[in-house]
């Protein structure tokens, strides 16, 4: 299976995901169906890394999309301020935080460590400064605020996915050439998510279920990603590489404006 069929795959996952994000009438099942999407997206993204020609280049795209797609989102916070309903997905900031991570890690350093450690701390205090002291444009919703700053700073706590998201990536690029580390690896680490999701089970404390653990009780789904991405053949398919870009807040914002108006 190529690359292009992979993303194809979890575009559909994810696309099923969303829709039973914003109509919440829909079954559970279309967010079960979902769970495989994020894994995907995040190992086409190390194999990206892996072969394309210029790393800095593909991060900065990234970058530059997530940027894009934090405006989009405050943008239409701001505009329509439902006190229940916002638009907070960025899956782009997690992909961008994941290959920044991936890069450093590419060619190790001890000042690699002290960059990221220094970036992360700094932009988690100011995030918490713009928003909690100046509430520079806040909203009511609280956490899509914190989102916005994150994806703009690429801060790993203010992510979607918050830190496990990049943590999986770092699984992913240690197994990119080893089938077996990658059944391993991976299988633990989606069944940690099930282990998890039993502790915290009526665990109400906000902070925990926004910013560290914001993953609903079935992530654990996210295991059945696992015979697709062994079905990858080392191929990178047709490309279509900006139709992924483009799908993704296109689909997004059609999705909301939909939900929206049946409010």
């Amino acid at each position: 299976m190529s690359n292009t069929k992979l993303k194809m795959i979890a575009l559909c996952a994810m696309f099923i995901d969303h829709i039973g994000q914003f109509f919440p009438e829909m079954p559970e099942w279309f967010n079960w169906i979902g769970r495989i999407a994020a894994p995907i997206f995040i190992y086409c993204v190390v194999l990206g890394l892996k072969h394309t020609t210029d790393k800095r280049k593909y991060i900065i795209r990234i970058y530059f999309f997530s940027l894009g797609m934090a405006v989009v989102n405050m943008s239409l916070n701001q505009l329509f301020n439902h006190t229940y309903f916002y638009l907070w997905n960025n899956f782009f900031s997690s992909l961008f935080v994941v290959a920044t991570v991936i890069l450093l890690l590419d060619n190790f350093k001890a000042k690699h460590l002290f960059f990221f450690i220094t970036w992360q701390v700094s932009t988690l205090i100011l995030c918490f400064i713009l928003v909690e002291k100046y509430e520079i444009l806040g909203l009511n919703y609280l956490e899509g605020t914190y989102y916005f700053w994150g994806s703009v700073f690429g801060n790993i706590l203010f992510i979607e996915g918050s830190f496990l998201g990049v943590f999986l990536g770092v699984i992913f690029y240690l197994t990119i050439s080893n089938r077996t580390g990658l059944i391993i690896l991976y299988s633990s680490f989606s069944f940690c998510f099930y282990i998890l999701s039993l502790k915290l089970n009526g665990y109400s404390n906000p902070v925990i279920h926004t910013y560290f653990f914001p993953f609903a009780g079935y992530q654990w789904m996210m295991i059945f990603a696992l015979p697709f991405l062994l079905l990858y053949n080392g191929s990178r398919g047709v490309g279509l590489k900006y139709f992924f870009y483009i799908f993704y807040p296109a689909h997004l914002i059609v999705l909301y404006l939909l939900a929206l108006s049946r409010m």
